[in-house]
């Protein structure tokens, strides 16, 4: 099986629980939602960038589509690994091809957890599960009742078990709703080990650190909150 990405590279974890430890990065191209805040471009490209060396800048060009052996190969050259976040995009629309990856560090999913049926098929694939709550405007949303219902049934399928962590990032910006954050993370708190909330990077769109801490002591009692910047940002690494 074959399919497009974007890149492929060795750094450091910048976000959640997890942060600095190394792992490759398997980027997908493609996704299924439209974020208001997204730094990521998600569209198909005819090469795949591939940084042989971690921290060199030297990227070869892989022509698209790769076989899963390829990609499988390319990440079993990077040594010290924690894990492999498989990111996007949306990696789970390629939920087929994740699952005939043979590596030798377990899977890290980078998931925006809105498709229910692909989690289905990865769930006894990876090891580790960042999971979104996309918290968009209804305008950005063709169904906002199903997008929180497929999160949920996400999460449930994915949820942290002994043999896999499974935790929450809630990108916040200044315009986030208190009472939409709230009423998901009631609804999933006993699928995750722990809720990141995420101050958004760009700074025209952050929210005062007053309104953070105030979500992070609402939801204390119930579920271990962090608040936890975009860390590879600060220091410049991919």
């Amino acid at each position: 099986m074959q399919t497009s990405l974007s890149e492929v590279f060795c750094s450091v974890q910048g976000e959640g629980p997890y942060v600095g430890c190394r792992q490759a990065f398997v980027r997908f191209t493609g996704c299924n939602l439209k974020c208001n805040y997204c730094d990521t471009p998600v569209e198909t490209t005819k090469v795949c960038k591939f940084e042989a060396v971690p921290g060199s800048d030297e990227f070869q060009e892989l022509e698209n589509p790769l076989s899963s052996e390829k990609v499988s190969e390319i990440i079993n050259s990077y040594s010290g690994l924690h894990s492999v976040s498989l990111t996007g995009g949306e990696p789970l629309m390629n939920a087929d091809f994740i699952n005939l990856l043979e590596t030798e560090a377990p899977l890290y999913l980078e998931s925006n957890m809105t498709l229910p049926r692909m989690a289905k098929k990865v769930k006894d694939k990876v090891s580790y599960v960042s999971g979104d709550v996309k918290l968009l405007p209804p305008e950005l949303l063709e169904d906002p009742e199903l997008h929180l219902e497929s999160t949920i049934e996400c999460f449930r399928t994915l949820k942290v078990t002994k043999d896999r962590d499974c935790f929450c990032k809630i990108v916040v910006t200044k315009d986030t709703p208190e009472d939409d954050i709230e009423g998901v993370v009631g609804a999933i708190s006993g699928y995750i080990s722990c809720l990141i909330l995420q101050p958004v990077t760009q700074k025209s769109m952050q929210p005062k650190p007053g309104f953070l801490l105030k979500l992070q002591e609402s939801f204390l009692n119930e579920i271990d909150t962090r608040i936890i910047p975009q860390t590879h940002k600060m220091w410049g690494c991919l």
